[in-house]
């Protein structure tokens, strides 16, 4: 069996991947990249929200990414039946990015794996881990490539970019149920014929046809639309007695006043994909020898974007944590890297779980708006969701559900008054 020494081994080569192994790679850590499947390849998370941009920059795959004129996204839209409300990151609470893209991730994550062979990074596609074992700190593992080959990679550390591959999790037993109510999703892509001009054409939408379904609509540059309905998985499963899947997608966009006229009877591009129960979670984030990150370790829900969030947030995380401690600094991974994490991830599960309830939608579209509310609003769904100087991301347990509650008060007052 052949045999391999590397620094660190990352496990997948999606954003967190590959934003880990530019990082130490630029630090001069000899890093080793392994990737089950072929790229291009076919994955969901196409709404990037502007916090990402920062880890794309400061690993230095901007400039690749910048140069493919992906669709740009300013902000975005949320739609329920008349009642419009519209976010613009350059309007928020705070500091950040103004922009960040709308994007085909085939043609996304290629891009950013290809740049980290550029950049001198060793990627194998088409290799898989079958097994992998601790001495200490110390890693031994099996990887098989495409031709059946295996190799033993010894390894430092490993960090865990494997998506819903989750390598790790299954291998050491660290899977664990989520917080969240059971949703599911299923979308594809069209080729948007129909697609209006300006900004109404390439404005990313969530149109909300019930309280806790939505249909999302994210136009690309390359002239093609991503549409996605997502809801309780009991829901999911009623579009279609026959449980076809473009069956259901075609009942869902008729149920959108919207966009029925946009995307009725558009052929789709591929044969939709079902995404069940997607939610994840974890025991734990992190042990001797090895980190997860992105998906691998948690996944919320796709109404806010924050996937890739947390994927690029967790591996820059990990890399920096790893380069200290090699530098003989002690670490505290239990509050530098789970702690840390699960402080963004209780902001966005608050948002996600008050946006099911119908608490925050009732803010986003109370009327007249509220500047100030909106602007801190606006900073979350960037993705600044550790800016603890944000009433809405420090008291995010109870501010979404107090301030709903006193709307709907005065509005029922209102109407017994009027």
């Amino acid at each position: 069996m052949l045999k391999e020494v590397v620094d660190v081994l990352v496990i997948g080569a999606g954003p967190s991947g590959c934003v880990s192994a530019c990082h130490l790679h630029n630090n001069g850590v000899k890093v080793k990249m392994v990737e089950k499947t072929k790229f291009p390849r076919l994955v969901v998370g196409e709404s990037l929200i502007p916090r990402v941009m920062d880890h794309f920059d400061e690993a230095g795959l901007f400039p690749a990414l910048d140069a493919m004129n992906f669709e740009k996204k300013l902000g975005a839209r949320f739609i329920r039946g008349e009642e419009i409300c519209v976010f613009d990151f350059s309007d928020k609470y705070g500091e950040g990015w103004d922009w960040t893209w709308q994007v085909p991730r085939a043609d996304f994550d290629n891009t950013m794996a290809q740049e980290c062979i550029k950049k001198g990074i060793d990627l194998e596609f088409e290799s898989e881990v079958l097994e992998v074992s601790f001495e200490g700190k110390n890693s031994k593992t099996i990887v098989k490539d495409k031709e059946g080959n295996l190799k033993e990679i010894s390894a430092k550390f490993i960090i865990d970019s494997s998506g819903y591959g989750r390598v790790l999790p299954r291998l050491l037993d660290l899977d664990t149920p989520s917080h969240l109510d059971p949703h599911s999703s299923i979308f594809t892509h069209v080729k948007d014929i129909n697609r209006e001009e300006g900004e109404e054409g390439t404005l990313i939408s969530f149109d909300i046809l019930e309280t806790e379904v939505w249909l999302w609509v994210i136009p690309f540059s390359n002239g093609n639309t991503s549409l996605g309905v997502v809801g309780p998985t009991t829901f999911i499963n009623s579009l279609s007695e026959n449980k076809d899947n473009r069956e259901a997608l075609n009942n869902a966009i008729k149920l959108s006043d919207y966009y029925v006229k946009r995307f009725g009877g558009v052929d789709f591009l591929f044969e939709p994909v079902k995404l069940e129960n997607y939610s994840r979670s974890v025991k734990r984030m992190y042990g001797d020898g090895f980190a997860l990150t992105g998906n691998s370790s948690e996944f919320l829900d796709p109404v806010f974007s924050s996937g890739v969030c947390f994927a690029t947030e967790s591996g820059m995380k990990a890399a920096k944590l790893y380069l200290r401690e090699q530098q003989g600094e002690s670490v505290d991974w239990e509050t530098e890297f789970t702690g840390y994490m699960r402080r963004g991830i209780g902001v966005f599960t608050t948002y996600v779980k008050e946006w099911y309830t119908g608490n925050l939608q009732t803010l986003f579209f109370h009327q007249p708006e509220n500047p100030d509310v909106k602007k801190k609003i606006c900073a979350v769904l960037a993705g600044y969701v550790w800016d603890e100087t944000n009433p809405f991301v420090k008291k995010h347990d109870n501010v979404i559900k107090n301030m709903a509650y006193m709307l709907n008060q005065e509005k029922a007052a209102a109407e017994k008054n009027a």
